[in-house]
């Protein structure tokens, strides 16, 4: 069974009067972990673009930024965003349910987050609301303020990342120790680790510019080193 029509099943559950936290509560072994991610970021997603007032944006463009989207599924893709655009929980709500299903130390939550730094992106421009909005999700998951400065660093280009923060060590830190934040996050993009953490298979997008952004702060760190 594919992705989209685990998700196409989740929505009948959720028509049929299921609540989302017994989905959620189904959706914690794989292969349904990763159906489980797919709606957690197109779910809160959709509470960032109510947040940011853009909600008329083409919601399935944006999730072409996290997810391969086969035709013929972009509607399940788009239900699933209207379910939670329009449901009366707050974004905190689904966050909080979402941290209880990964586990607060999970590193799928960084992914998810990601996801939805691509999301934020989609449309070319990052608002305060979003930014404010990701702060206080990436606070509910438990990621602190220096990873969540590395993450926003590798996909919002106002300024020029310093390649310290990406890398997320501090820039007195001994090249040895620079060389194994690096390494690890290098480690972390391999497609079998993130389909390990319940990454979709759809959803391996997400560590090409994850990848691309640490390895040129790396290189930056060397030459400036040299």
């Amino acid at each position: 069974m594919s992705l989209w029509s685990r998700i196409s099943d989740t929505l009948a559950a959720l028509r049929a009067g299921e609540s989302l936290s017994d989905v959620f509560t189904r959706l914690r072994t794989p292969p349904e972990r990763s159906a489980a991610f797919a709606i957690a970021v197109i779910a809160l997603g959709a509470k960032m673009a109510k947040a940011d007032g853009q909600v008329t944006r083409d919601e399935v463009s944006a999730f072409r930024e996290v997810f391969t989207i086969p035709r013929g599924e972009e509607k399940n893709a788009a239900r699933v965003f209207n379910l939670a655009r329009t449901d009366v929980a707050g974004f905190d709500q689904y966050a909080r349910k979402v941290a209880a299903l990964f586990g607060r130390d999970d590193p799928a939550l960084c992914d998810l987050m990601e996801g939805l730094f691509h999301i934020a992106m989609a449309d070319g421009a990052y608002h305060p609301a979003e930014d404010e909005f990701l702060s206080q999700v990436a606070t509910i998951f438990g990621i602190d303020e220096r990873r969540f400065r590395s993450l926003r660093a590798r996909f919002v280009p106002d300024a020029v990342p310093d390649p310290y923060t990406v890398l997320g060590v501090d820039p007195d830190a001994p090249t040895s120790e620079v060389r194994a934040a690096w390494r690890a996050e290098v480690r972390s993009t391999h497609p079998d680790q993130l389909i390990a953490r319940g990454v979709p298979e759809e959803a391996i997008k997400l560590a090409e510019k994850h990848l691309i952004a640490v390895n040129r702060a790396w290189e930056e760190i060397q030459r400036e080193r040299e």
